[in-house]
């Protein structure tokens, strides 16, 4: 679904597979996909979140894929705008010149800033006050701890924290993490979640029952 403007009143907590929206949000030029949550004070800008992903309050995104069972915590901010420092002045009379009556708007800028979009993976948790700069790759599974600034990409199943973020340690050994991605449960129906929720609480029962075994996935990515 595509949404233009902010979208509808404040609805039940239960979610459904219609967006849920606790106005006030701004929403513009943007995708929700399904069993989405978006708090209060949020603010999405060209932009596309997954299915089952939730932004908590004040979240705002700008030109950022995230993608599904996104955790989003209040105050993140991902793919801030950039100014054009390399101008005599930063401000932004240069390219919103018609707000200033000043002349027409310099269009080069939203492009450039476009050009520049933050990608977050499956199953990607980031924390409170977090910021993930212009231009930032999220791996899947990976953890942003609350108040880091992500300015380098982040490897699949990594967790970083700190100014800038740095690797503090995987949230599996790389072995397991494999097996998890491989298979891509991000992807399954709503009804198979339900079926396999036991297993997705139990991370020996998950393996087991769902994953390849680590040859398979070394076979996988040897072909």
């Amino acid at each position: 679904m595509t949404y233009f403007e902010s979208y509808g009143p404040d609805r039940a907590r239960d979610l459904s597979p219609e967006p849920t929206i606790h106005d006030p949000v701004s929403i513009t030029e943007s995708e929700l996909g399904a069993w989405t949550e978006v708090r209060s004070g949020t603010r999405i800008d060209e932009s596309a979140v997954g299915d089952y992903t939730y932004l908590m309050e004040r979240v705002q995104l700008d030109y950022a894929t995230v993608g599904k069972f996104g955790s989003v915590a209040s105050d993140a901010r991902l793919g801030p705008t950039n100014h054009p420092i390399d101008r005599p002045t930063a401000h932004h009379f240069t390219y919103r010149a018609a707000m200033y009556d000043m002349g027409e708007d310099d269009d080069s800028i939203f492009d450039w800033r476009a050009d520049q979009p933050v990608t977050v993976g499956h199953d990607v948790w980031i924390g409170h006050g977090a910021t993930v700069l212009p231009g930032v790759e999220i791996g899947n599974g990976a953890v942003v701890g609350a108040g880091a600034v992500v300015a380098h990409d982040v490897e699949p199943y990594t967790v970083v924290a700190g100014v800038p973020a740095e690797p503090v340690r995987r949230r599996f050994p790389e072995e397991i993490a494999a097996r998890i991605e491989a298979t891509e449960w991000w992807d399954w129906d709503h009804e198979t979640l339900a079926e396999r929720l036991d297993a997705f609480r139990d991370i020996d029962r998950f393996l087991d029952e769902y994953a390849p075994d680590a040859a398979a996935v070394a076979q996988t990515d040897a072909d």
